[in-house]
């Protein structure tokens, strides 16, 4: 698994050059599961966290047949608790951190330092099946910030009732000989302050507002140069992310300056898979006793993760009017704090 976060990479635009071998960690049997969930949490979050955010720029709805085209990039920023996680001896059967080490860096650590398990698992009777495997380090250096970036195209549609559709999109994409993605999402907006009575009449807005995102990535999983203890056939990375958030939203919508923020909850999950077939190499004992021999195993579809997310958030923006050209940027607060920079071209 080359390049863990290449979802990100060749997706949203991220350039990450370290290698991430992640294949070794199978050699872990039964633990490769709680180790891989530990490491990849903070990037699963920070993903679920970008396609939350920057929905929208002000809190009043376009006229019927008013439309936007947006363009964007969200950064959700790692929390320094997520860079790191315990390595709690007593959750694990058979692996154990050579030299004794109890903290490791996740995916989006900064510290890019690999770790050295060492895994034994039970064989035939009172014999074990040993090795050792080497597990990747943060790569939160060779990003700009520590922040998973996710850019957006978005268009708006005005509809009857003060209400506005919103949809995000990218087909299924090929990006090299390895990896297709795809993306979709929904938006709905609708006005309230049309039920307020003389309030309508003013420069303030209120809206509510809930929107679900659905994004894909496959990736082929080839052979390590890391390691030439497991051997992959058929490999293939899976990630299915689903997210949804539902916000009220408030905005001082004046001729060049609107202010706009939102209050709400948002969650989402996500799915890791691998797929395919892989063949994995261990020393033993020799059964006189004299010696060691090697041993393969065969696994088949050996990982299956689900990570969640969900919370609260607040968001307070500024967005600058030039006739039908805005720009904008707002700050969320929440779990993974979320900063959107874009701009827009809006027809009313």
């Amino acid at each position: 698994m080359k390049k863990i976060i290449i979802f990100s990479a060749l997706l949203f635009g991220v350039n990450v050059s370290t290698s991430q071998d992640l294949e070794s960690v199978l050699l872990a049997g039964d633990d490769a599961s709680l180790l891989l969930q530990n490491y990849l949490n903070p990037v699963a979050k920070g993903l679920m966290t970008g396609m939350n955010s920057g929905w929208y720029s002000t809190a009043k709805t376009h006229k019927k047949f008013g439309f936007d085209i947006t363009f964007g990039v969200n950064a959700a920023f790692t929390p320094d608790k997520d860079q790191m996680f315990d390595f709690i001896a007593d959750q694990y059967n058979f692996v154990s951190v050579e030299g004794g080490g109890t903290r490791i860096p996740t995916v989006l650590g900064k510290d890019d330092t690999k770790t050295t398990f060492n895994a034994s698992l039970p064989y035939q009777g009172n014999r074990t099946k040993d090795v050792s495997f080497e597990f990747p380090g943060g790569v939160a250096n060779d990003l700009p910030v520590n922040a998973i970036p996710s850019p957006f195209v978005q268009v708006g549609l005005g509809l009857p009732f003060k209400t506005t559709i919103k949809l995000r999109f990218i087909p299924n994409i090929g990006v090299g000989s390895d990896v297709e993605a795809n993306l979709f999402g929904v938006g709905l907006q609708h006005d309230v302050t049309q039920y307020l009575g003389l309030a309508g009449k003013l420069p303030f807005s209120v809206s509510l507002f809930g929107a679900y995102t659905t994004t894909n990535v496959d990736y082929n999983i080839g052979n390590s140069s890391a390691t030439s203890a497991v051997v992959v056939r058929n490999g293939l990375g899976e990630f299915k992310l689903r997210t949804w958030n539902i916000q009220a939203l408030g905005s001082l919508d004046f001729k060049i300056v609107t202010i706009y923020g939102g209050f709400g909850y948002s969650g989402g999950t996500t799915t890791f898979d691998i797929r395919g077939d892989y063949e994995l190499t261990y020393q033993v004992d020799s059964s006189g006793g004299q010696g060691q021999e090697t041993v393969t195993e065969r696994v088949t579809d050996p990982i299956g993760l689900k990570f969640k997310t969900s919370g609260t958030r607040a968001t307070v923006g500024a967005r600058l009017n030039l006739a039908f050209f805005k720009i904008f940027a707002d700050y969320t607060l929440q779990e993974y704090n979320t900063a959107t920079l874009g701009f827009a071209f809006s027809f009313r």
